[in-house]
């Protein structure tokens, strides 16, 4: 009896704890998108889907948090804010989301030339090993050449000839601080420095690239797209948060859950167990 409760609160605890967002989205049949406001000469924007306003005024160059969206296709709209979502948008896309992906739609060009447009990534939030992270980085910038990333005293390139538009993927890395250059491809002209960049470990990140090298405002933003799930909370005193508390009241009611049906279990197959013997 006891082997079956201990079973059963071990496979209440995976459920309860274990399961990653991605994994939750595909259960509930929902997928996850943040959108970005890369596009230097645009004014803040508001962001309409199948209709309803999503974001309001999303400036220049911030991101949003995900939010999940049933799957299947959606109509995305983007307005100069304030908006009431009529007459011509500035942009205009369908954006089919898969249960359990994660996306990032970011706004980049100008809208000075006529090149404004939405560029839709699927993301890739799988946690990383111990010890490491994962970093992609997105050349948004509209007149910055391709570009390499390389870790600044050495040749080791964590990204090579990365033009407008153009995404490198995922790369897992040490977890530490990193002193990088943005360097034009091919060449040791340093078009960018960044300092002191740290990258958690098993967590996952993308850097943009976005502004413009002729105005000189080519920045870098970092944003983190996931991070491990906090190892269990072991006590500092601290009076927890209202939705931590709703979480863990959640967590205790499945476990206790679980370890009445693991008790019912075990004492039906007791009952018969004697009733076989007492035929016997």
């Amino acid at each position: 009896m006891t082997k079956h409760l201990l079973l059963a609160l071990a496979l209440v605890g995976v459920a309860v704890f274990g399961t990653s967002a991605s994994e939750i989205e595909a259960q509930s049949g929902t997928g996850r998108v943040r959108v970005m406001h890369a596009s230097p000469d645009t004014p803040p924007v508001d962001i309409f889907v199948d209709g309803q306003k999503a974001v309001s005024a999303l400036a220049f160059p911030n991101a949003t948090q995900y939010v999940s969206l049933p799957a299947g296709p959606h109509e995305v709209k983007v307005f100069v804010s304030p908006s009431d979502g009529g007459g011509a948008p500035a942009l205009q896309a369908t954006l089919t989301i898969e249960a359990g992906k994660d996306y990032t739609v970011l706004a980049v060009g100008r809208s000075g030339d006529g090149s404004l447009s939405l560029l839709p990534l699927t993301d890739n939030n799988a946690t990383p090993a111990a010890g490491k992270a994962h970093v992609r980085f997105i050349h948004a910038s509209p007149d910055a050449p391709a570009v390499d990333i390389v870790v600044r005293g050495t040749n080791t390139a964590l990204f090579s000839n990365v033009a407008f538009k153009e995404v490198g993927a995922y790369t897992p890395v040490d977890a530490g601080a990193y002193n990088l250059d943005v360097r034009v491809s091919g060449t040791d002209a340093v078009a960018l420095s960044l300092d002191n960049v740290r990258l958690n470990a098993r967590t996952v990140y993308t850097v943009v690239a976005v502004g413009l090298v002729g105005e000189s405002s080519l920045r870098a933003v970092p944003l983190v797209d996931a991070e491990a799930p906090a190892p269990p909370h072991t006590g500092t005193g601290l009076a927890p948060s209202e939705n931590a508390s709703n979480r863990l009241g959640l967590a205790l009611l499945l476990v206790a859950a679980g370890a009445s049906l693991a008790l019912l279990s075990a004492s039906v197959l007791h009952r018969r167990r004697d009733h076989g013997s007492a035929e016997a």
